[in-house]
């Protein structure tokens, strides 16, 4: 049930599902003080979430910052969340999304001997296509690369953050025993309630954030003032981590 109303959550907290609702019924009310008062909030609510320099501010509070390569030491297992690929049925191969840089940097740390296996959690987060397992297309992809199976770990059966860090304990458990120094990498946005799970399942990790939405402070004109297509859609993600952390700490996974 958790994983359902997460998908409509995910649906409602998105800016332009408001802009949409403010337009249409601005347009069908026969009010006139509401019609003017809905196209008003309307263009409001795009001009402030279409701007990228208040993005960035608001995703820059809440990315948990990258660290560099040369501050790492030597790691057991590198845990890359899914989430970051989909597999597509007709061409017969595996799609990278933007979280796809999760899986590149492990596996660079792994080729660069900072890390001895690479462990995928993800099994089906899609509500349609059960059958198709993150985990299984990754693994037969860094096969593919060269990748050998004795340095590839998988758990399929999670279907989001919290389960992760369980179902990925229990294989921990299962493989080293007596314990081990574990990397968490995820996308920086993703990182801080991801974090959290895994502390809460007692899984010791050390943050390895990628793909992060931030960088250098921009004072062009128009990234300050210009208005943005690519921010509203961006907007979404930021504001779907924390309603899901928000919603995560309600339920008690955090």
């Amino acid at each position: 049930m958790f994983f359902y109303l997460s998908k409509i959550l995910a649906f409602l907290v998105t800016p332009i599902t408001w802009i949409v609702v403010l337009f249409v019924y601005g347009w069908f009310t026969k009010n006139e003080v509401r019609k003017k008062r809905c196209f008003k909030w309307g263009i409001i609510v795009l001009l402030v979430f279409s701007n990228r320099f208040l993005f960035d501010e608001a995703m820059r509070a809440w990315e948990v910052p990258a660290v560099s390569q040369a501050s790492l030491k030597h790691y057991d297992a590198a845990i890359v969340l899914g989430g970051l690929s989909s597999w597509d049925p007709t061409l017969k191969r595996i799609q990278f999304h933007r979280g796809g840089d999760r899986l590149f940097q492990a596996i660079e740390l792994y080729k660069k001997g900072l890390a001895d296996k690479i462990l995928i959690t993800g099994g089906s987060g899609s509500m349609q296509y059960q059958q198709y397992k993150e985990a299984d297309y990754i693994k037969q992809y860094m096969l593919d690369i060269g990748i050998p199976e004795s340095a590839i770990l998988i758990e399929r059966e999670s279907k989001n953050t919290y389960e992760n860090a369980v179902m990925t304990k229990k294989l921990l458990q299962q493989t080293f025993p007596s314990g081990g120094n574990y990397l968490l990498i995820t996308s920086a946005i993703h990182m801080r309630r991801s974090k959290a799970c895994f502390d809460k399942a007692g899984v010791r990790t050390l943050c390895y954030s990628t793909d992060r939405y931030t960088g250098p402070r921009k004072f062009q004109f128009d990234h300050l003032v210009l208005p943005d297509a690519s921010t509203l859609s961006d907007w979404y993600w930021l504001l779907h981590e924390i309603t899901g952390y928000l919603s995560y700490k309600a339920a008690g996974y955090l």
